[in-house]
């Protein structure tokens, strides 16, 4: 019994077992171009329900499928999910970052999840209630960030594959030749 105990107690901390991702909360990136590979999400539903179920709707819409990795800094972040200027198929740089999907902003859900490498946010404008279509992935810990943005996932498989991104200008990120999301869905339509 004891050791049953200490094994539930391990798994809870190290955020497997009882709080490990359901299909219906992992969103599930192909990427292609410089980088490839499978990226694995879960989305964070307790601390941010109405950006999740954005990023779900958005999925299973088939949005996010052929939309750029726009902005990239390394040892930043890298950002991606314009829906309306960001695809690969006539993409245009110098618009791309600029817009969203044909939804309404969300309003903020800032939370004291900290902004660590793999965590998931919401892009916006200086304006906290902006946020749309666009989300970044950590490449490293950004405190800076913390109840700034809206944190809604965490990766739990293929931070190799975020990190292998193709980076930007140093000082924007811009890229002329970005890798893309090939398809993105939620793991339980699969």
């Amino acid at each position: 019994m004891r050791n049953l105990f200490f094994a539930v107690v391990s798994s809870v901390l190290m955020g497997v077992g009882a709080f490990a991702a359901t299909p219906e909360n992992t969103l599930v990136i192909e990427l292609d171009g410089a980088s490839t590979g499978i990226i694995e999400i879960e989305l964070l539903p307790e601390i941010a329900p109405e950006h999740v179920e954005r990023i779900k709707k958005l999925a299973r819409e088939g949005s996010y499928d052929g939309v750029v990795f726009h902005r990239v800094i390394d040892g930043f972040m890298a950002q991606t999910g314009d829906v309306t200027h960001g695809n690969l198929e006539g993409f245009i740089p110098r618009y791309a970052g600029s817009g969203g999907s044909n939804y309404e902003d969300l309003p903020a859900e800032f939370s004291k999840e900290p902004f660590l490498r793999g965590v998931v946010g919401m892009a916006r404008s200086s304006e906290p209630d902006s946020a749309n279509s666009q989300f970044f992935i950590m490449f490293a810990d950004g405190e800076f960030l913390n109840e700034q943005y809206t944190v809604f996932g965490r990766v739990i498989e293929g931070q190799d594959v975020v990190d292998g991104i193709k980076k930007g200008h140093a000082q924007t990120g811009a890229l002329d030749d970005p890798d893309y999301m090939k398809r993105v869905y939620v793991k339980s339509d699969n």
